[in-house]
């Protein structure tokens, strides 16, 4: 159906609303993908928005101002869960040893699934602030901050996914 509420030739109810459930179903698993570090959330959730404007088109979709702000929305998706343990460990007084080792023991803990992601900041803290010479409390203080950092940085995540997603649902017109 075109904008202006006549139907386009070749035009299918069915099909514009088969791309419309594909595309929720893929934002709801980004928005679970925000939360539990399975799936990479905001990328679903941007992909989902592009594969709709791919299948029914600029007259059914969004336009590339939103989907330049749902990139946009993305990238800092990715920078906020990076700095989430860093900011968090220097907050709590870690040195650069500790916010360092917050950064690095993120990126490992990627690889250990989703506890690797809570307690590789953590790990990662602990050990930078031991290898620069802090006593054992003050390495633990940092590794605490490192963990509130990353809570901070999902929390953070989420907000932008529904961002995302309500970015979306104002931008795209309705199916009916």
């Amino acid at each position: 159906m075109s904008r202006c509420g006549v139907p386009a030739p070749g035009y299918n109810l069915n099909v514009e609303l088969f791309w419309w459930m594909a595309t929720l179903v893929l934002m709801a698993i980004g928005l679970i993908g925000t939360v539990l570090p399975i799936f990479p959330g905001t990328t679903i959730i941007l992909a989902a928005a592009i594969l709709h404007r791919m299948m029914l088109g600029p007259a059914l979709s969004l336009g590339w101002p939103a989907i330049a702000l749902l990139v946009l929305l993305t990238l800092a998706s990715y920078a906020i869960d990076l700095a989430g343990g860093w900011l968090g460990a220097r907050r709590f007084g870690a040195t650069r040893w500790g916010a360092l080792g917050a950064v690095i023991g993120a990126i490992t803990g990627i690889f250990f699934g989703i506890p690797g992601l809570f307690l590789g900041p953590v790990v990662g803290a602990l050990v930078g602030e031991i290898a620069g010479g802090m006593k054992l409390i003050d390495a633990g203080r940092a590794s605490w901050g490192a963990l509130l950092g990353n809570l901070a940085a999902t929390f953070g995540k989420l907000l932008i996914a529904l961002a995302m997603v309500s970015c979306f649902l104002l931008a795209t017109p309705a199916p009916f």
